[in-house]
């Protein structure tokens, strides 16, 4: 496989199985606008796929399902309080359930460039969604703390498997002038599913057992199941690559050595078990450094890597993966963050707790599509830019304003903006970052994409949290009391928050459109 660079930074048509050599993106794109519109019950040859066969319930079915399971990477965030009594184990025992979900997205979405080359779309669509299925099923009649840790860590497996195809769909099967409308649903998944979380849990805390959490999942991925076993189509060819064992167990070991030493920082700052998390971060990076250089020399010796490193030589896709994770770790660690003060500083109920982060999540979700459309029209950068800005704003504003007397009202009116912002960020990024690279590396873009999300996740938890309990810990030593220092940890972890939103802005400026794009939006304002 072979590929030159050009002026602008971004790849042109790599040669791979039935990609063209020497074609342009937008030529491509164009093809894909027209091609497979009458023969929907085929499998899609020569690289090329169809766009206008049943796409609707594709898309619809792929976005319900990662809709529920990125729902559930957080639904135990305010449960986890229940959870410790019930289970009787420790806030360390309890943490893992997040932890362990987090590992196994890191393990599994590193292997999704492979899987969606050597399985069918449908093969992989089946398989991730059983998994779901079965871990949501063991979890709801889950006995004991074993039980179900073993339950989240197979729904993360299917989870895992279900991001990188929802995005590598839709950059096979939508044309790219209504890209950014569609991935407007993507923006709704990745940033309003996670903020929802708390909210939907306090209020099924409120009047049922946590085992109720995994129940209301049930019918959702069984009709979604259903639905995407009569519309699912293959849209490419498997082809017959051979897993690299050594690049998986370095995969592993790096990218879950990095997440679980994140998710210990927090017993690091309070002074406990130091040594462990950081062998275990030294022997991460050291694997994550010789995977890196694995996949450089396997691709250069013409082998199939495990995970392409090519779509990182993309300015645009790597700068806007960057402001992604900016925003995602800070996103992520405000939704855990949040919470804590709400309910240690200010009193709060569970339920109160997530009817005061509803309307951020609802604001998030309702904006996205719309974010989308405007991207198809005027480009990433006048939305990325002033989200990222409101964002920054909002957590600055979080340092300066909220304390132990804060009202609701007041957390509401910071938190509306904030997932404005947010989905002001991740929509037009989501677009931008895959759409810039060649057919052929979309699977492997999006597994770089969402691998990297989870470490970004885990960052901005781990260290929001930590800082919470620092800022909260050195108030306590200072004299004040327990909400006041509460609400003191708490603007260190917003601050947290503002610096890096801040830097996203300064990132954000630097974006331009990708010219595959900017070229198919100016054909279709020509012929309008």
């Amino acid at each position: 496989m072979t590929s030159t660079r050009q002026p602008t930074g971004e790849f042109p048509a790599v040669d791979a199985p039935g990609i063209v050599s020497g074609g342009s993106a937008s030529a491509d794109a164009e093809y894909a606008t027209r091609d497979g519109a009458d023969n929907p019950g085929t499998t899609v040859k020569d690289g090329r796929a169809p766009t206008s066969y049943k796409v609707a319930p594709i898309i619809a079915v792929l976005v319900v399902s990662a809709f529920v399971m990125i729902l559930n990477e957080t639904l135990l965030s305010v449960a986890l309080p229940t959870l410790m009594a019930d289970l009787s184990i420790t806030a360390v025992t309890a943490q893992w359930l997040s932890t362990g979900f987090m590992l196994t997205m890191a393990v599994v979405i590193p292997t999704t460039g492979f899987l969606m080359k050597r399985l069918s779309v449908r093969a992989v669509f089946i398989t991730a969604m059983l998994l779901f299925l079965v871990g949501t099923a063991i979890a709801v009649a889950a006995p004991t703390f074993p039980v179900l840790l073993g339950a989240r860590v197979v729904q993360a497996a299917g989870t895992a498997m279900v991001l990188p195809l929802l995005m590598t769909t839709i950059l096979a099967l939508v044309p790219i002038t209504a890209r950014g409308l569609v991935m407007g649903l993507v923006g709704v998944v990745i940033s309003a599913a996670p903020a929802l979380g708390p909210s939907i849990s306090g209020f099924i805390l409120e009047h049922w057992s946590w085992h109720y959490l995994f129940v209301m999942m049930l019918p959702i991925i069984v009709i979604a199941l259903v639905i995407g076993l009569i519309f699912m189509r293959n849209y490419t060819e498997p082809e017959k690559v051979k897993l690299d064992v050594t690049s998986v167990i370095l995969s592993a070991i790096g990218f879950g050595g990095v997440i679980y030493a994140l998710a210990s920082i927090s017993q690091i700052v309070e002074g406990e078990a130091r040594l462990v998390p950081l062998l275990v971060a030294g022997i991460g990076v050291l694997s994550l450094a010789v995977f890196a250089n694995r996949q450089v020399r396997m691709h250069s010796r013409g082998k199939e890597p495990l995970l392409d490193l090519r779509p990182l030589k993309v300015r645009t896709f790597s700068v806007s993966v960057l402001v992604i994770l900016l925003g995602f770790a800070t996103m992520l660690g405000t939704v855990v963050a949040l919470p804590l003060y709400m309910t240690g500083s200010l009193g709060m109920s569970t339920l109160d707790v997530g009817l005061a982060m509803l309307p951020g999540a609802a604001a998030s979700g309702v904006l996205g599509p719309l974010v989308g459309a405007l991207f198809d029209r005027v480009g990433p950068r006048p939305i990325v830019v002033p989200g990222a800005a409101l964002m920054a704003i909002v957590c600055w504003l979080e340092v300066l304003l909220l304390d132990a007397e804060s009202s609701q009202g007041l957390i509401v009116a910071l938190n509306v903006p904030l997932g404005i912002g947010m989905a002001m960020v991740m929509t037009p990024l989501m677009a931008l970052s895959l759409g810039a690279l060649p057919r052929s590396l979309y699977g492997h873009g999006s597994a770089i994409l969402n691998t990297l999300q989870q470490l970004a996740g885990a960052l901005g938890t781990a260290v929001f949290i930590a800082l919470l309990t620092l800022g909260s810990v050195l108030a306590v030593e200072s004299g004040a009391t327990a909400q006041a220092a509460q609400a003191s940890g708490a603007t260190w972890a917003f601050a947290f928050g503002g610096i890096m939103t801040t830097i996203a802005v300064v990132l954000a400026a630097t974006l331009k459109n990708n010219p595959a794009e900017v070229e198919q939006t100016e054909q279709v304002a020509q012929t309008a």
